[in-house]
């Protein structure tokens, strides 16, 4: 089971059971015959027919049948996706830790393109791009108007190519331009270090393939340099996810054995499952368990999670469990409430579906898509409180999101409110001078929620946050 966990979900190795050759042909689902529905797919055979004939100038066949497929797919919800060859190949590369591109973690705002985090070392790190910059072109399009994944296709390309990028410094007020040269990016997933004596900070930028091996290695460093640990923060904040098993293992490592981590449920029989602590559910290879010269003082140092509105999917699995399970006190801001399962289904050499196939549970049966996990402890991202937490995109306010299945969601107008102040605030902040703005980064002594959660690790006074608002669902709890 274990070497088949993949993605931000799992990735279910299988094959499209049919192919589509006429439009009377039946199916397969869920194990029996059910026919297709015949008069509409004559109504898109006969848009094809049209298209094909009528249209002012020829059209390519085979892009007219994937641009028909992406666009059934993509009504569905956000996260499920048509691959073609380019794309597949590109999404096997996120989730490996290695591609080629410029080294940029993204999100999308108003349209453009923010720069999350330039990935440390990589060329555009060395151009010197910087959190919250703003990509307004690439080349010679404009970014307006592109999903997320066109902007990241024409990013990425062959090593050792350029791309020019034009760039919007919202702290400066200035627009300008930055020639970067592709290469290939090996994403460091895992950071930590000793804070003080007796304490340690371990961060987790995203799931991929081998954080769990950077996790066992970065853990041993840490207890090399400070046997006598007597408390630990693992920071999942701005973490998007990534693989199952990843976070099965990094929960495992935590955890009493055999412990439920997190369950799944959807219309597939395979879909309903649950996810042990126990090496079966996360090893790649058989007998091969990544954690078992972990230091056994792990399964007991006093624990921390940070976690905040960019924490999302596989962070969120590991925050719920740890939650449910009493092994750690999780302090920040409510997550961001993806809650799905993709699977990834090639359907030839070089092409794949993406589809959400099921929602995740928390051990204690709640549901996170929508949601998300609430902290056991609010505490903001500085001293001045979280002014822009509120401007975050959620889960809850993408566009066809799937809702929890545990009840409807409360459109809290306390939270359009926040977002108004927010925006109020942040055109004051625009007026700042630039070094009056700048984010401290993870893991400094400036890093106010950092030294919030050492300080709960020290039984010392904690700085709880006055203002934020939780998303509720008005639900009744699911067993599952």
């Amino acid at each position: 089971m274990g070497q088949k966990l993949k993605t931000t979900g799992w990735v279910a190795a299988g094959v499209v059971a049919g192919v589509l050759t006429t439009v009377s042909l039946q199916t397969v689902a869920r194990g029996s015959l059910a026919p297709l529905p015949l008069e509409e797919l004559q109504q898109l055979a006969a848009v094809f027919g049209m298209v094909k004939t009528d249209y002012v100038e020829p059209v390519d066949e085979k892009k007219l049948i994937s641009d028909a497929i992406s666009g059934m797919v993509a009504g569905l919800d956000p996260h499920s996706q048509y691959f073609d060859k380019k794309s597949f190949k590109e999404f096997k590369e996120g989730t490996s830790g290695r591609f080629v591109g410029v080294g940029i973690e993204i999100s999308q705002e108003d349209g453009l393109i923010k720069v999350v985090s330039p990935i440390e070392g990589s060329p555009a790190f060395r151009a010197g791009l910087k959190p919250n910059d703003l990509i307004t072109k690439i080349d010679d399009t404009a970014v307006r108007g592109l999903s997320l994944n066109e902007a990241v296709k024409r990013m990425r390309g062959e090593a050792n190519t350029k791309v020019l990028l034009t760039i919007f410094r919202k702290d400066e007020n200035r627009t300008f331009p930055v020639t970067i040269t592709r290469e290939e990016i090996r994403t460091q997933s895992v950071r930590g270090k000793i804070m003080e004596p007796g304490y340690a900070w371990v961060r987790l930028s995203q799931f991929q393939e081998r954080t769990v091996d950077d996790f066992v290695k970065k853990i041993d460093e840490i207890y090399k340099q400070d046997p006598n640990l007597k408390g630990m923060v693992l920071d999942l904040r701005n973490d998007p996810g990534g693989l199952l098993d990843a976070a099965v293992a990094v929960s495992t490592a935590f955890l009493p054995q055999n412990v439920t981590v997190v369950s799944t449920d959807g219309q597939l029989a395979e879909s309903k499952s649950i996810y042990k602590a126990s090496p079966e559910y996360y090893q790649r290879r058989a007998g091969n368990d990544p954690l078992r010269n972990l230091p056994a003082a792990l399964k007991n140092v006093p624990l921390v999670v940070l976690v905040n509105e960019g924490s999302a999917s596989a962070s969120e699995i590991v925050a719920g469990a740890l939650q449910d399970h009493k092994r750690g006190t999780v302090m920040g801001s409510q997550t961001f409430g993806k809650g799905s399962v993709q699977t990834v289904r090639p359907l030839g050499p070089d092409t794949g579906l993406k589809i959400t196939t099921a929602r995740y549970y928390t051990p204690s049966g709640t549901s996170i898509q929508a949601k998300g996990i609430v902290p056991n402890v609010l505490v903001d991202e500085s001293a001045e409180g979280s002014p822009f937490a509120a401007l975050r995109m959620r889960e809850a306010d993408l566009d066809k999101h799937l809702n929890s299945g545990q009840g409807p969601e409360d459109k809290s107008p306390e939270r359009e409110k926040a977002r108004d102040e927010a925006r109020k605030r942040l055109e004051e902040e625009a007026k700042k001078p630039p070094q009056d703005r700048k984010v401290p980064e993870f893991g400094s002594d400036k890093d106010f929620a950092l030294m919030q959660a050492l300080n709960q690790l020290k039984g010392q006074t904690v700085v709880v946050s006055k203002t934020q608002t939780i998303i509720e669902n008005k639900e009744e709890k699911k067993e599952n």
